[in-house]
């Protein structure tokens, strides 16, 4: 085979390193973008943040003399001019649904700045915004023993109950029976079987009560014990069901409990109210509540020509190149290894324009279209697809999906996911479509009001249904209810 040069021209797809920036920062959530922010900072110090918590602090020059005047103005550059929300400016690169700039050999200091979000000043009537010192928590093993401090005197008996509260968990149950407690004490100690009993007898009459019961039958018996102003027929019936009965009792079977207990309805309703009184677990009040927060990115109110969508301003961060390198690269005009980080600043800052440009667009979109939801709430949600959306706005169905993950929006009905507005269709009578998501709301609506006597089966509620011109299978009702996280018919009849 001879061997020879040809020359070939082919059309190939290069992502370059500003369109791979505005891909991933499209598809991060809050939380992550901020934490990515902090790393570029770090990383380069043409970078600044406008909205610094220091920004006010006292900074001092290059001389070492202090800065009095504004950091903008040292730097000798304007805000630039306010943008429309609803603009439609878009760029477009190849194959690219998110714009990016090609433009990077102009000078202009105007494109280097983010910092459009106005800042308001703080009201003489605003508290004090130096942070407050939070209370310090108390775990359960500390709260036994303090109580153990104050009800104890003797050294051995102190030893023995705080055994004890070493083998409590979180729940406040105890994890160890007393004879595997007994056998992994020394036997010089001559502890006796006697003297754990009393220890836990000791430990279950401290605070919270339950605490020290070694199954969830022993726990509540302990509860009602010390349950006040019970009569004593209800209190002798609910521990009877709790000690005897409680697998019944959790099945809601109600026609054998009255057999076996033999009861009439009103006293078994007596028992019951007093068994939901006590808490499963006593010691959950104690664990530490870690709550996750989610902050909106796109903000929803009812306004006179209808539903406005804007960005939320707290969680857009205020970029803008440093004015101390600027300063320096026109001195030496722009010699030195500054002009990439430059450029990568200028990159960044577009790109965070882009991305919440696009997420605003999309927000934009899918309000339009679920306008029903936001007046009339979910049972008035339509079917919608990433694809609907993405050909309304001239972007791939990929694009959208990025836009929709783990970004919120905060509307008069609560916070929501903007995935959520997404949702399958099922057919109806009429030949017409409606969403899952209204019909999870229907299922709600009907279940909170049935009659808690005589709950709605699955099947009952699929026929209901059908009334209303949907057709939808028990097993999907089943799901739906599954999913709301609603439990079962038997589950959810009362007396």
């Amino acid at each position: 085979m001879k061997q020879s040069l040809q020359l070939r021209t082919s059309q190939h797809l290069a992502l370059t390193p500003q369109l791979q920036q505005s891909i991933r920062l499209l598809q991060l959530s809050t939380l992550e973008l901020h934490q990515e922010l902090e790393t570029l900072l770090i990383e380069n110090p043409m970078l600044e943040r406008v909205d610094d918590p220091l920004d006010h602090a006292v900074r001092l020059l290059a001389d070492g003399a202090i800065n009095t005047s504004s950091t903008a103005a040292d730097a000798g550059m304007e805000a630039p001019a306010s943008r429309e929300e609803n603009s439609t400016t878009t760029e477009t690169q190849a194959d690219a649904d998110i714009a990016v700039s090609n433009d990077t050999s102009s000078s202009s200091e105007e494109d280097w700045g983010f910092d459009d979000v106005h800042h308001g000043s703080k009201s003489s009537d605003d508290e004090d915004g130096r942070p407050q010192l939070g209370a310090a928590h108390i775990t359960l093993r500390e709260h036994l023993q303090e109580q153990m401090r104050l009800n104890l005197r003797e050294p051995r008996d102190r030893a023995l109950v705080e055994l004890m509260i070493d083998a409590i968990d979180n729940n406040g149950y105890l994890t160890e029976t007393l004879d595997e407690i007994h056998a992994s004490l020394p036997l010089e100690l001559c502890v006796e079987p006697e003297e754990l009993a009393f220890a836990l007898n000791m430990l279950q009459s401290f605070d919270p009560a339950g605490v020290g019961a070694r199954t969830p039958s022993e726990c509540l018996a302990l509860q009602i014990k010390r349950l006040p102003k019970i009569a004593f027929v209800t209190r002798r019936l609910a521990l009877q069901i709790v000690e005897t009965q409680l697998t019944l009792f959790a099945q809601r079977d109600f026609t054998k409990l009255k057999k076996i207990l033999d009861c009439d309805d009103e006293d078994l309703r007596d028992a019951q109210t007093v068994i939901r009184l006590c808490k499963p677990r006593p010691g959950i009040d104690f664990a530490v509540d870690e709550s996750d927060y989610v902050v909106p990115d796109v903000i929803v109110k009812k306004s006179a020509n209808g539903w406005q969508v804007t960005l939320n301003q707290d969680v857009m961060p205020k970029l803008r190149v440093s004015s101390m390198y600027a300063n320096i690269m026109k001195q030496n005009r722009g010699e030195g290894g500054l002009g990439s980080q430059l450029q990568e600043a200028r990159w960044l800052i577009k790109n965070m324009r882009q991305r919440f440009d696009t997420i605003l667009r999309v927000a934009q979109a899918i309000v339009e279209r679920q306008r029903n939801f936001f007046t009339h709430g979910a049972v008035a949600m339509r079917p919608l697809v990433l694809r609907e959306i993405a050909d309304t706005l001239g972007l791939h169905e990929s694009t959208i999906s990025r836009v929709t993950t783990q970004k919120y929006m905060l509307t008069p009905h609560g916070m929501f996911e903007l995935k959520y507005f997404f949702g399958s269709h099922v057919a109806t009578e009429t030949g017409g479509e409606a969403s899952s998501t209204a019909i999870r709301a229907l299922i709600k609506q009907l279940i909170g009001a049935e009659d808690q006597k005589s709950p709605l089966s699955d099947s009952k509620i699929a026929d209901m249904l059908g009334e209303q011109g949907m057709v939808i299978a028990r097993r999907t009702v089943a799901k739906y209810r599954e999913a709301l996280k609603i439990p079962p018919v038997s589950l959810r009849k009362s007396l």
